[in-house]
């Protein structure tokens, strides 16, 4: 067995899941299960066709079925079967979930000034907190990252694990705003090497027809 480099990054692909019609809505879905619309179909198999080439070892989605749909459609194109990792699920906004975000702001007031504020210990009423989101995340991502040394591994995730794991690489704070797009089966590529992360690219969506969302706030 060929052995690798001991400094060979091991790279992750991140792809957010496609387009559902409560992302076109506005609506916070968060671990409610809601499934693809035709747009997010589209843009998973081309997601796939896309990454054809990438030489991905394995794939790893979300358990919830916008993503795990969109895992299928890639996997599909990549002859890879994919594995479903809960701890990558979307956040859970508790309170908020099912509502659109100006109907949260009106009835939900000072929560929803926490959420925009970005209060890493807000958790929507027994919802999740950033701050355990980012623990969940991160020591999924660590421990998907250290099976494949040197590979290239796929992930199928949502916005706010995505916006989680952005802030972990680049190692800024939870609390800031965000300054970076995350739409609707953008790609994006991270690694990893001696435990030192990098950000190579991110929210790509050349692959995509025009349009894709980023619905999410900042």
């Amino acid at each position: 067995m060929m052995e690798i480099p001991i400094h060979q990054p091991t790279r992750l692909c991140l792809v957010r899941h496609g387009e559902t019609e409560w992302n076109a809505a506005r609506r916070i879905q968060g671990q409610i299960d809601i499934g693809l619309n035709e747009t997010g179909r589209r843009q998973a198999v081309a997601a796939g066709l896309w990454l054809k080439s990438a030489s991905i070892a394995a794939i790893y989605s979300s358990d919830l079925q916008r993503a795990w749909t969109t895992a299928q459609a890639i996997a599909a194109e990549l002859a890879l079967t994919p594995v479903a990792v809960p701890e990558m699920r979307e956040r859970c906004y508790g309170i908020f979930e099912g509502l659109t975000y100006d109907e949260a702001k009106a009835r939900f007031p000072e929560g929803y000034a926490a959420f925009e504020g970005r209060n890493a210990d807000y958790d929507f009423e027994n919802g999740e907190s950033l701050r355990d989101l980012f623990a969940r995340v991160t020591g999924k991502l660590c421990d998907i990252a250290a099976a494949y040394p040197g590979q290239n591994v796929l992930i199928v995730l949502h916005g706010g694990v995505l916006d989680i794991i952005n802030r972990f690489v680049r190692g800024n704070p939870l609390d800031m705003p965000r300054d970076f797009l995350i739409p609707n089966a953008g790609i994006s590529w991270v690694s990893v090497v001696c435990g030192q992360w990098t950000l190579e690219s991110w929210g790509e969506t050349a692959h995509l027809e025009a349009g894709a969302l980023d619905e999410l706030p900042s």
